[in-house]
């Protein structure tokens, strides 16, 4: 039986460029000096490798396998886009990465509560009611919304390609990398939900089995909130001078969409037209290039505001492990829950924080930010450690200062944390490794 508590924590994190690949290996010692290993990925995923780098999806997931001796602990799916989930997809020739993944005797899989697929079904009627009320509302109605910007990314894509050479490289070459991330990437969806002994599908607060099968260690859930428990969720901010690392042009504020998203300025809504019309065909068909990207990258953040944040506890020492959230769902966890001081108090003392959503503008929130209290200097000896999974030049643009990663957080990054990029990663060479002991 293992102590306690792990005696050690490592974490690798993965060559996959622009995504995301964790894996977390808890020591526990066991008998006459050898020891029980528990081993936790988080996300595996890409949209984009480096060039000169031989690494694909198949050779990280045959690493993953390795250095989990072939049977993982858990897995977490922390949302459902492409370059977190798509190292989990199968192929006819039993060679995917995913196959490689499934064959790992996974006992948990944990992803966030809009993949639970009683709620998807719910979510296929045309509305969830309830019992006397003619009023449609909560999870199904977000999830239906969630599907409709997956089949608006199809029709990009579809758009894209009709389009070819009269679309600006860039522009064309952007509307590739977001549709593709927003498509359903419904092979690794269904690996997902049966690769494992036992599913989880989580929302802020949850309870998770995942903290019996690693004694010693807490385990909270600090997103994301269902919109019962905050309305807000279904809205996008565009613009938020004390949050974001600069301010964006008038992209996005409000707007409901089919499904219950809200995150369109109302200067896209018609009412002259039916839903389905005036949201595909117009956008499609007579929408200029670059308005298209703009709404692209609207259904972008909403996707990411589903992701799961998670708080490891081992004794002392926190790891926070927050996907791409955004700034809805840290908003909950950081200043509307009702134990929102808790959290606060909680996150200050992160050791190792894992830099949202690649390192973007509006996934470390400054309130975050502004209270990890062991960032600081490279003299403090318990300097906060952050790590970043990402690639430049894949995703957004320095013009609109939207570039990822975003340049001023990657100097605050620097200057105040012992900071890990994958960029840093030598070529060919497939992960890094940190380990931690002092909890």
């Amino acid at each position: 039986m293992p102590s306690i508590k792990p005696s050690k924590l490592f974490i690798r994190s993965y060559q996959v460029g622009f995504g995301d690949c964790f894996l977390l290996t808890f020591r526990y010692p066991a008998a006459a000096g050898t020891f029980d290993d528990r081993h936790v990925l988080i996300d595996c995923g890409s949209t984009g490798m480096p060039k000169k780098v031989g690494a694909r999806l198949p050779a990280v997931a045959k690493a993953i396998a390795q250095d989990c001796g072939n049977k993982l602990t858990a897995v977490i799916a922390t949302h459902r886009h492409a370059d977190h989930i798509n190292g989990f997809a199968t192929s006819a020739s039993g060679k995917g990465p995913g196959d490689i993944l499934r064959a790992l005797k996974t006992e948990l899989v944990l992803q966030p509560w809009t993949e639970d697929p009683k709620v998807a079904k719910d979510a296929r009627s045309p509305a969830l009611r309830a019992v006397g009320s003619s009023k449609a509302f909560g999870p199904a109605k977000f999830v239906a919304g969630l599907n409709g910007m997956h089949e608006f990314a199809a029709l990009i894509l579809q758009d894209v390609k009709r389009l070819g050479r009269a679309l600006p490289a860039r522009t064309a070459a952007q509307l590739n990398f977001l549709g593709e991330e927003n498509l359903a990437n419904l092979a690794a969806v269904k690996n997902l939900m049966t690769m494992g002994k036992k599913n989880e599908y989580l929302s802020y607060k949850n309870r998770t089995a995942l903290a019996r099968l690693l004694p010693g260690v807490k385990i909270r859930v600090l997103g994301p909130p269902t919109p019962r428990q905050y309305p807000e969720i279904e809205k996008q901010r565009s613009k938020d001078n004390a949050e974001f690392w600069h301010i964006m042009g008038a992209a996005a504020s409000h707007l409901t969409s089919p499904g219950g998203i809200a995150p369109f300025a109302a200067r896209f809504a018609e009412t002259s037209r039916s839903a389905a019309v005036r949201w595909f065909i117009p956008r499609i068909t007579a929408a200029h290039a670059e308005q298209r990207l703009e709404l692209v990258r609207i259904l972008d953040d909403a996707m990411n505001n589903t992701s799961l944040i998670l708080l490891f506890q081992i004794g002392k020492m926190k790891f926070l492990f927050p996907g791409d959230a955004q700034i809805e769902n840290w908003n909950y966890a950081l200043k509307d829950a009702p134990d929102a001081a808790a959290n606060r108090a909680r996150l200050a003392k992160t050791d190792f924080y894992k830099v949202g959503h690649h390192g973007s503008l509006n996934a470390t929130p400054k309130t975050l930010w502004n209270l990890f209290a062991r960032k600081g200097p490279e003299t403090k000896s318990d300097r906060l450690r952050t790590a970043v999974s990402t690639m430049a030049g894949k995703h957004g643009s320095s013009s609109r200062q939207t570039e990822v990663p975003r340049r001023p957080l990657v100097d605050e990054l620097e200057k105040n944390s012992n900071f890990f990029t994958t960029q840093t990663l030598k070529k060919r060479q497939l992960s890094e490794q940190f380990e931690f002991d002092d909890f």
